[in-house]
C-alpha cells in the first residue's frame, strides 16, 4: 500500500466492462514524509475518495482484487481514506 493525495477526477467517455459506475481520480503519490514523489496516475476509487483526501492505495494484481468483479484491467485502486497519520 502506498499514501498519495487526491487531485482530480476523470471523466472517461467509453469503459471496460466491470467498471461501469467506478469512479476514476488522479492521485499523487506521497513519500512517509508527505512530499510528492513519481509522477501523478489514475486510480479506481472503491471507498468515495474525495478532492484534497489523503488516501492509500494498490497496485497491480491487488488493485484488480479490490474491485466486484475482481480481476477487472486496473493498475491502481483507492482503498482506504487516511484519517491522521
Amino acid at each position: 500500500m502506498q499514501l498519495a493525495r487526491v487531485c482530480g477526477t476523470v471523466v472517461a467517455t467509453t469503459i471496460t466492462e466491470g467498471l461501469q459506475g467506478v469512479k476514476l481520480l488522479i492521485v499523487q503519490p506521497l513519500d512517509r514524509h508527505l512530499a510528492p514523489m513519481g509522477s501523478t496516475l489514475v486510480a479506481c476509487d472503491t471507498v468515495q475518495a474525495g478532492p484534497d483526501d489523503l488516501v492509500y492505495y494498490v497496485n497491480s494484481r491487488e488493485a484488480a482484487l479490490a474491485l466486484d468483479p475482481w480481476f477487472v484491467p486496473v493498475d491502481a485502486s483507492i482503498v482506504g481514506i487516511v484519517d491522521a497519520v
